[in-house]
């Protein structure tokens, strides 16, 4: 690792790095471009209509649909899957193999930034669930297996010319296949229970890039502490002997430049490591004004450029980072080195016209506006690993977010494969956002049902931890969200008592503590087990209420786990046990389920459609206990 941690090496940067912002404000940005932190100024945007057709007999591959021939197509608009109305087909029947064409121009090619000094086309997917085949005019590209991370693919020698070319995809998601990891996705015919209607194929956005011949492929920024940041850049081919990477940062809102570092790659470097010392921080009485936080959401711009050996720019691209830490100490969840309670509601980021894809990149930055509008200071993204807009608004705007796997149903090695390699890639994606300040691989040992009894499942669960530690040592991480804990940072209880008194009764103080810990907790379930003590960690309920109150015409299979009659009535008891949880001693935080109804879950704080039940200023009153 290159370390550069004195404060001359900001200091003495030149004025006018120091004085020039960046030519693209990556924290400014418009909440379209799909890879929010990685920002070039040029991409063709490939949604849209596209050729469709299901293969439930598996018969594609030998009919030569991979030259774009289908035979009897029809069209669906991308990225919204197929059994969403938004696709135009609206089919949630079982189809466990789709095929997806499109052509692509020269024009696409041209907007997309293609140059003498950008020649190289990168084919980007955002996620396509399960397992992705790529071919251009008939010619394999590549695959992919994960249905909630990107992937793309280097297709320059396949579109070097003027002529249209066509892009086919075809995908394998079987919808009764447990050790996919699939989230709340079901695996009956029917949404039943907990789950809901399933997301077939491309759900994030598509979309071309032209990159110079080496590029940077990505960035890893990673507070370490108030001053240093942790820098990791990868390449998309090794570096020619004697290049340079440069960096520089501007904090936008200051209208300060923060310096400019140069540092020289060693040879035939395809990544480089290095710290990054802020010397402003220096100054213990100003450290503050930099630091991000829900109620100051400061982001710092960041121009990073690969130099060739000769000064020469070769690639450039903008960025953007936040300066702040996360800890746990004594039973509280710090940010910044202080006690922060974090007041969260679960998101399960489903939209009834579109499923698991957002309806529109506006439609993201709204999620975000009313989570804060009602009164969180957190979301939990549950079972999803959400789209890295979501991230980015809740990075500009100020909303802490519980990163949380997708889990698959079965324990088995083809499990816990897949579960591992896709947490991994969800934790390389995002292990930049500030927002994000805890990791949740597990939730309710699903896909680890015997974990109090099975040392294999015990040992999966510890070795998902400690792997996300090793991948990113500086936030707090859970072996298993809501119960049957074996090696959590972060003590979490899901609890749907309904009556306040018993909540507060529950969670009153240190004894109350003591005896949810030891012994069994809600629904029948140790909180701790495989030997795992209490050693002080924060406590939070991060599941409970899920009040089920209907508007307008009613759900005849609409469900909560307790039921109001009214809306004032409903009010009450959303208030009632929020007292209770502001009157234990020692919750360091809690999680409200949930934000809005989805399908048969009728216990939102909001309809499916995103409108609220009762006026925003009355739930945030009762969210927070204040006017």
């Amino acid at each position: 690792m290159t370390a550069i941690d004195r404060p001359s090496d900001l200091r003495h940067a030149s004025a006018s790095a120091v004085a020039t912002a960046p030519r693209i404000r990556a924290s400014r940005q418009d909440g379209t471009y799909p890879r929010p932190q990685l920002l070039r100024e040029h991409w063709t945007n490939l949604d849209g209509v596209w050729s469709f057709r299901y293969d439930d007999e598996d018969r594609g591959r030998d009919a030569g649909w991979d030259a774009g021939r289908f035979g009897q197509e029809r069209t669906i608009v991308v990225p919204f899957p197929p059994e969403s109305p938004a696709s135009g087909i609206g089919d949630s029947g079982f189809h466990p193999i789709v095929w997806y064409a499109r052509t692509i121009t020269s024009a696409d090619l041209e907007q997309a930034g293609r140059s003498a000094l950008s020649p190289r086309i990168v084919l980007h997917f955002g996620a396509v669930d399960y397992r992705a085949s790529v071919w251009i005019d008939g010619y394999f590209v590549g695959e992919h297996e994960g249905g909630h991370t990107p992937f793309s693919f280097d297709v320059t020698t396949r579109v070097d010319d003027d002529d249209d070319h066509t892009i086919v995809v075809r995908v394998e998601d079987d919808p009764v296949d447990l050790t996919q990891p699939r989230g709340k996705q079901d695996w009956h015919l029917e949404a039943h229970a907990i789950w809901y209607r399933r997301t077939t194929g491309i759900w994030q956005t598509v979309w071309l890039e032209a990159v110079p011949e080496v590029s940077i492929a990505n960035l890893h920024w990673v507070p370490l502490d108030r001053e240093r940041i942790s820098v990791r850049a990868h390449f998309s081919r090794k570096t020619e002997a004697g290049s340079r990477l440069r960096i520089a940062l501007h904090w936008d809102e200051g209208d300060e430049g923060l310096g400019t570092v140069e540092t020289v790659l060693p040879a035939a470097a395809d990544h480089l490591e290095l710290v990054v010392t802020l010397a402003r921080q220096f100054n213990g009485q100003a450290e503050d004004e930099l630091w991000w936080s829900p109620e100051t959401p400061r982001l710092v711009d960041a121009q990073v450029s690969l130099i060739s050996p000769a000064g020469v720019a070769l690639d450039t691209v903008a960025s953007y980072l936040g300066v702040r830490t996360v800890a746990i100490e004594r039973g509280h969840f710090l940010l910044n080195s202080s006690p922060y309670d974090v007041r969260s509601v679960l998101e399960q980021g489903f939209w009834p016209e579109s499923h698991l894809a957002a309806p529109s990149a506006e439609a993201l930055r709204r999620e975000v506006e009313l989570i804060k509008d009602l009164g969180f200071t957190a979301v939990r993204v549950h079972q999803k690993i959400e789209d890295p807009r979501f991230l980015y608004w809740a990075d500009r705007l100020g909303l802490l977010v519980w990163g949380e796997a997708a889990n698959a149903y079965a324990f088995s090695p083809t499990a816990v494969q897949r579960h591992m390699r896709e947490w991994m890639d969800a934790v390389h994606r995002d292990i930049s956002h500030p927002s994000i300040v805890t990791w949740v691989p597990i939730n309710e040992s699903w896909g680890v049902q015997h974990i109090v009894s099975d040392p294999a499942q015990q040992a999966y669960a510890r070795s998902l931890a400690d792997v996300t530690r090793a991948l990113d040592p500086s936030r707090p991480v859970l072996s298993n969200d809501g119960w049957e804990h074996v090696d959590s940072d972060i003590l979490t209880i899901h609890d749907y008592e309904g009556d306040n008194e018993v909540l507060a009764r529950t969670y009153a103080d240190d004894g109350a503590r003591r005896r949810a810990l030891s012994g069994m907790g809600p629904a029948a379930r140790r909180i701790l087990v495989d030997g795992a003590e209490d050693e002080g960690q924060p406590v939070m309920l991060t599941e409970f209420g899920g009040v089920n109150y209907q508007l307008g015409a009613r759900r005849e299979d609409g469900w909560g786990y307790t039921a109001a009659v009214d809306g004032d009535d409903w009010l009450r008891k959303i208030s009632g046990l929020y007292d209770a949880i502001r009157a234990s001693s020692f919750l360091a935080g809690s999680c409200y389920t949930q934000l809005t109804d989805t399908m048969q879950e009728t216990n939102g704080l909001l309809t499916d459609d995103r409108q609220p039940k009762m006026p925003v200023e009355l739930i945030r009153r009762a969210v927070t206990g204040k006017d």
